[in-house]
């Protein structure tokens, strides 16, 4: 009965989720699930399936999942959107869970449009991040422009889409039919896009042996040990060999594909979140000059830095990469900038959190936890009043980014699922830890 509760948990039907949350709460209250105490892990960048989760996950699944698997903070990041927010906020108060919701998309950085950055390939063009966004409830001109968002993806889909079908041809989509389906919300991805090809191609060649021949002919590689007929390297493979750069639905994307990372870090700030620059692995021409680039995001407004580790360590393994990890941690440590982390999961084979018991990230834990504190204590203190880490009552507050830091750290740690009701702007930021200490 577990078990099928927790697949409920996934259904696009929000109140098939919602009664099975229920359900599973009363599981746990009668002793009958254990919900481990929270520890001190961290995963605050997890795609759910209003963008794309490699294991189907909605908003209130990776509450639950966080709650009983005792994770400190848990937070949602999709691809342009904030559908996931007010669910995964609700999900959370149920919980007694921590929980944070970011958005992330691409933007172009002027300054470094002859570097590639962290976008492969594609020279200028960076993957951005906000997070602690307050309400997926906009008006006015950020409402206008995270419906943009969400509209040049789907076009940028669409253009993509019709190139690959004419390269897969037999194997064709129609977007609404075969795409649309897969998602909840309306906003499929290049993931999705690639689920639905491996399905058509299944239904179009049942014989194993002509499926084998259909996806050899056409991505150029032995397929065997792929998955087939839509296992996860399949998956990446037609991906990578149909969507990404040199393949046939690829077009180099030029300046005004996507928002600038001012116009972006504009908008975060107006709804409420904190700008947050992203980092790969320091290994492009532009992340080799990473100073200079969080010193052109600060300019327009990032505050914080996100970063990766599952994808940038192997256990037992010292590399350039894990060398890289540390120094850009000890950067955002040495500029004051939060470090925001996560496990993305929307590539199979990701893990739902990092291992912060690993030698490797052992160094690091105490830093991604009191960066997932910031962003938690930001985020309650904006919901309840308006005091968030970029709003103007912090500004008045705070001299120096290492106080704020420091004030958000106590607040993320002595606030548990719900700010209390009786906090307001007019507090200084003293009064408000002596009122979350009663």
């Amino acid at each position: 009965m577990i078990d099928k509760l927790e697949a409920a948990l996934d259904s696009f039907d929000p109140r098939v989720r919602v009664d099975a949350l229920e359900r599973l709460i009363e599981l746990a209250e009668a002793g009958r699930i254990e919900l481990a105490p929270p520890a001190k892990s961290v995963n605050i960048h997890c795609h759910t399936f209003f963008s794309f989760n490699t294991y189907g996950y909605s908003p209130t699944k990776f509450a639950w999942l966080a709650r009983r698997g005792g994770l400190a903070v848990a937070g949602i990041a999709d691809f342009d959107v904030l559908d996931g927010l007010e669910e995964f906020h609700s999900a959370c108060a149920r919980l007694g869970l921590k929980g944070v919701v970011g958005i992330e998309t691409r933007v172009f950085i002027p300054e470094f449009a002859d570097k590639e950055i962290n976008s492969p390939g594609e020279p200028g063009i960076s993957y951005h991040m906000g997070v602690g966004m307050p309400s997926g409830q906009l008006t006015g001109e950020p409402a206008a422009f995270l419906r943009r968002l969400k509209e040049t993806a789907q076009e940028r889909n669409l253009a993509s889409m019709a190139r690959v079908n004419a390269y897969l041809s037999p194997v064709e989509l129609d977007y609404e039919a075969d795409v649309a389906p897969l998602t909840p919300a309306g906003n499929p991805t290049e993931r999705h896009l690639c689920t639905a090809y491996a399905r058509k191609a299944r239904a179009m060649f049942p014989s194993d042996r002509d499926l084998a021949e259909y996806w050899r002919v056409k991505l150029g590689v032995e397929v065997e040990g792929l998955g087939l007929p839509e296992g996860g390297k399949l998956l990446n493979m037609i991906r990578q060999k149909t969507m990404k750069q040199g393949g046939a639905g690829y077009v180099q994307p030029d300046a005004g594909a996507f928002p600038t990372i001012e116009a972006m870090n504009r908008f975060l700030l107006d709804a409420g979140g904190i700008p947050t620059h992203t980092w790969l692995n320091g290994m492009s021409d532009g992340e080799r000059e990473i100073e200079r680039l969080l010193e052109v995001a600060m300019s327009t407004g990032a505050e914080a830095i996100n970063v990766i580790p599952d994808r940038n360590y192997a256990p037992g393994v010292k590399d350039e990469k894990l060398t890289n990890l540390y120094a850009v941690v000890a950067l955002a440590e040495k500029l004051d900038l939060p470090v925001v982390m996560g496990t993305e999961m929307n590539s199979p084979g990701q893990k739902f959190v990092d291992d912060f018991d690993s030698a490797e990230l052992r160094p690091l834990a105490a830093i991604f936890l009191k960066g997932a504190h910031i962003v938690y204590g930001h985020s309650a203190l904006q919901r309840a009043a308006a005091m968030g880490y970029t709003s103007a009552w912090a500004k008045g507050h705070f001299a120096d980014r290492a106080a704020k830091n420091a004030f958000y750290v106590a607040v993320g740690e002595r606030i548990n699922a719900e700010p209390p009701a009786d906090l307001n702007a007019e507090m200084t930021p003293d009064e408000i830890l002596k009122q979350l200490e009663k």
